[in-house]
């Protein structure tokens, strides 16, 4: 693995403030302390106004200020080298024509030019995590001029687990990451730091369930703590 990750650029997509702690916390803080990586993370979505029946930005303006300043806080904990912020309507991804959304998506990767992207699995049930998911395979088409090495999805506790198997392409892991001790506390304590997302157990969310979750890909694979991800594809 080390080949793999060593001192790469690592860009990771996801939709919504704290996806990039749930999805791949322990993996960012491993990457950083073991293997030298330079990781970018680019959040696309705003991540608070569904909580409305419509979308009206200016009545959440103090809250996205809040959540803004969050998302500084979790980052100064994981360690991770760059962030890029959009704002597409949270939980109305697919209000947008997917191209506008790819569009970021490739204006991101042409900054960065990452080696490998990890974003969501495909198999979700929030609908911007899927369409997060799309995107990203579609800006990273395999074609010739192609410099992206390796896609990875992961999973996002309390969303990729509630399809509860029915899609065809629900989350199985085919590939882990060992994470040590410290890279799980460092990514609980920057779920924390999320005012309007941590919760109590037992939801998934919690550090308890967090925990729980890193045990169990952990046992999966014959070790103490873990996160589990899919793999798309590798060139060698």
């Amino acid at each position: 693995m080390k080949e793999l990750f060593n001192k790469k650029r690592i860009l990771i997509v996801v939709a919504h403030p704290d996806d990039e702690l749930l999805g791949i916390g322990g993996t960012i803080s491993k990457l950083k302390t073991h293997f030298n990586a330079t990781i970018g993370v680019v959040i696309l979505g705003e991540g608070i106004t569904s909580r409305a029946d419509s979308r009206e930005v200016e009545k959440w303006e103090n809250e996205l200020k809040t959540h803004n300043s969050n998302i500084e806080d979790a980052k100064s904990i994981l360690g991770y080298d760059q962030l890029f912020l959009h704002s597409f309507p949270d939980n109305r991804f697919d209000s947008l024509p997917l191209l506008d959304i790819v569009k970021v998506v490739e204006n991101e990767i042409n900054k960065f030019r990452p080696d490998i992207i990890f974003t969501h699995h495909e198999g979700d049930l929030n609908i911007d995590h899927r369409m997060t998911f799309e995107a990203v395979i579609t800006a990273t088409r395999p074609l010739e001029n192609q410099k992206i090495k390796s896609i990875f999805t992961f999973e996002t506790p309390s969303s990729t687990e509630w399809q509860f198997g029915h899609n065809q392409a629900s989350f199985q892991p085919n590939f882990f990451i060992e994470i040590e001790e410290l890279d799980l506390q460092k990514k609980i304590m920057a779920m924390e730091c999320y005012h309007y997302e941590k919760r109590p157990f037992p939801h998934p969310r919690s550090p308890e369930a967090l925990t729980a979750l890193a045990k169990l890909r952990g046992s999966q694979i014959g070790r103490k703590l873990a996160e589990g991800f899919t793999l798309i594809r590798t060139i060698i």
